[in-house]
């Protein structure tokens, strides 16, 4: 680390301070910025003539929760985090009442600001508390044209959750008695923190030396470098946050809290502390608003550095390039939910996989095209663009072929990054009799219905799990999976399977944050029917059943792009299995509840 003035002139360390230990950023420099009579610690990564992103930290933290996200940003942006007053290696105000008001935490954030981007506007990322009184400074006149744009996760501003509640209490409903009722009880830790001494006393003592293994088992925060060892007296300072300006903010919130900035609001959806619901009315104050939302629970910075680094910078680009309100959001359904994170498709060139494709990039993810029709691949890439998938690449792998797909695994992996969801959706079709059907055609079925979704499902599954932020897996069944035939033998066994292991990794990789789903189609209208083999027939009877099929699917005409919305429901509510057609869901119901009926069905000889 550095030492000597920085650019406000200030020491990079203050005089006869020790040398930083534990602060999980050994690569940043450090200096000390006094304001107010204290001494904020702020580190900075990457180049200074670059945009500044000042990444501001919650409650209990210190601005080691940014670390993960710190290091993935620092290659494109100038990188700031400052322990906030009384936190980390900060000192604290004396006396401690009265000394962490927003006012005053605006006054570090404003001094801050005018040392590490005395020229430039900053752009502001808060989380928890951090994001709390973020929306103070993006709301304030004093710091208008000092904020280029804020991103908000898992922090309301005081003033709107103020009007919300307000609104609530005066045109009482019951869904707006129920909203309340909800959010109390998620804050529970607020009353608490209201109490004197109480908090001080298990931070200090058995909650603070807790902390980190609760973290690690409701939170499923990975160990390491954070938190510090200064937690127990970071929470115990912490608590005057509540006790300086809950009360008072919520009994009369400002009338003029108006971001005056672009404003990014990234939703944890599984956050045990706030509700979706606080930010219904949010439109209202920032009218440049853009939402996401992502399956996660509360310590986001920690948990998902990935997904948070992607939006992050997307919406720094966009504001210093253009209007990010317009330029971020993509327009299709789930936008908020999968914009920019990375979706594999599998039999990606035609049909159900080609669709999928096509809903994943209008929600703004990147797209992998996969297929073994190489042309079709990149077909399939070219028009995700297109569409509206900021990136989108055709590659050409037979997923039957396990080192191919771990050769692709490692491409992926060294170019695009980590996959957030995987459909695994080739498959081939093949009709005909028990006997028969022959050994080499069980292994043909077998190999690209059950085998390509194994090797998916294991090569990048495992490194789902490894990266430890979650992800989702859709295996592509069908309803043949659970509706026997006396003509598709190989086909619905091959599904059966899949549906079976799809259920088996769901109850495995629930405790890593891995959805599995299954879905099952019925009777839909892709090129499947054209190349399905029909065995124990003539070339030329296969040729006339080919084409039979195909008009019979033709006349039911349900559309493969049906099919692609219930794969994105699906990954939205974390669903286990989903039948999609009537006739699916319909003898899904018959074989759970009558499965004598779905065997005679079976016993019936079709037309051929």
């Amino acid at each position: 680390m550095k030492t000597g003035p920085g650019r406000d002139g200030q020491q990079r360390r203050g005089a006869g301070r020790p040398a930083p230990t534990g602060t999980g950023l050994p690569e940043a420099q450090e200096r000390w910025v006094r304001t107010g009579g204290i001494e904020l610690c702020v580190a900075e990564l990457g180049d200074p003539d670059r945009p500044t992103v000042m990444l501001v930290h919650g409650y209990p933290d210190s601005k080691e929760v940014w670390s993960e996200v710190a290091r993935r940003l620092a290659d494109r942006f100038h990188v700031v985090l400052y322990d906030v007053r009384g936190c980390g290696r900060s000192t604290a105000p004396r006396p401690l009442r009265g000394g962490f008001t927003l006012e005053k935490l605006t006054d570090d954030f404003l001094a801050v600001a005018d040392a590490v981007s005395p020229d430039r506007p900053v752009h502001l990322v808060g989380h928890d508390w951090g994001s709390v009184q973020a929306w103070e400074f993006a709301t304030v006149r004093r710091t208008e044209g000092r904020i280029a744009s804020f991103t908000s996760m898992s922090g309301p501003s005081l003033d709107h959750f103020g009007h919300w509640i307000k609104k609530r209490l005066g045109r009482p409903t019951p869904g707006r008695a129920a909203q309340l009722l909800n959010q109390g009880a998620k804050s529970w830790y607020v009353y608490l923190l209201h109490t004197p001494a109480l908090p001080e006393l298990a931070w200090k003592g058995p909650l603070g030396k807790r902390w980190p293994g609760i973290l690690q088992r409701v939170e499923k925060v990975p160990g390491g470098d954070y938190p510090t060892a200064s937690l127990p007296t970071d929470a115990a300072h912490g608590a005057w946050l509540y006790r300086d300006n809950v009360r008072a903010r919520l009994r009369h919130p400002r009338a003029d809290a108006y971001a005056h900035c672009p404003v990014q609001l990234i939703i944890p959806t599984g956050d045990a502390f706030l509700s979706q619901r606080l930010y219904d009315d949010l439109d209202r104050w920032a009218p440049q608003l853009v939402r996401r939302t992502l399956p996660a629970k509360h310590w986001v910075p920690r948990t998902r550095p990935d997904q948070l680094a992607t939006w992050i910078g997307e919406f720094v680009t966009a504001k210093e390039e253009g209007d990010p309100a317009k330029d971020v959001a993509a327009s299709g359904p789930y936008a908020d939910r999968f914009g920019g994170q990375l979706v594999l498709v599998t039999g990606a060139a035609s049909g159900i996989g080609r669709a999928t494709a096509f809903a994943f990039a209008e929600a703004g993810a990147r797209i992998i095209a996969v297929d073994r029709d190489a042309e079709g691949a990149a077909r399939t890439a070219d028009m995700a663009r297109l569409i509206g998938a900021p990136e989108a690449w055709g590659e050409t792998v037979d997923v039957s072929d396990e080192a191919a797909m771990e050769k692709l695994a490692d491409k992926v992996d060294a170019e695009y990054g980590t996959v957030d969801v995987l459909v695994n959706n080739a498959g081939i079709g093949l009709s005909g009799s028990f006997l028969d059907t022959t050994s080499e055609d069980w292994k043909k079925v077998l190999d690209v219905n059950l085998w390509g979704v194994i090797h998916g499902c294991r090569i990048f599954g495992r490194r789902m799990a490894d990266r430890g932020q979650g992800g989702h897996i859709v295996n592509t069944a069908s309803a043949a999976a659970y509706q026997p035939s006396r003509i598709l033998p190989a086909y619905s066994t091959s599904k059966a399977a899949v549906l079976m292991l799809s259920e088996c990794l769901r109850a495995e990789l629930a405790g890593q944050g891995i959805g599995v789903t299954a879905i099952c189609p019925g009777l839909v209208n892709t090129g499947i029917t054209g190349t399905a083999r029909f065995t124990g027939v003539s070339e030329e009877e296969e040729k006339r059943r080919q084409a039979k099929a195909a008009r019979m699917y033709g006349m039911r005409n349900y559309p493969p792009e049906k099919v692609a919305d219930a794969i994105l429901r699906a990954v939205v509510h974390n669903q286990a299995v989903v039948p999609v057609t009537p006739e699916a869901r319909g003898a899904h119901l018959l074989s759970r509840f009558a499965p004598r009926t779905l065997r005679a069905l079976a016993r019936l000889k079709p037309p051929v």
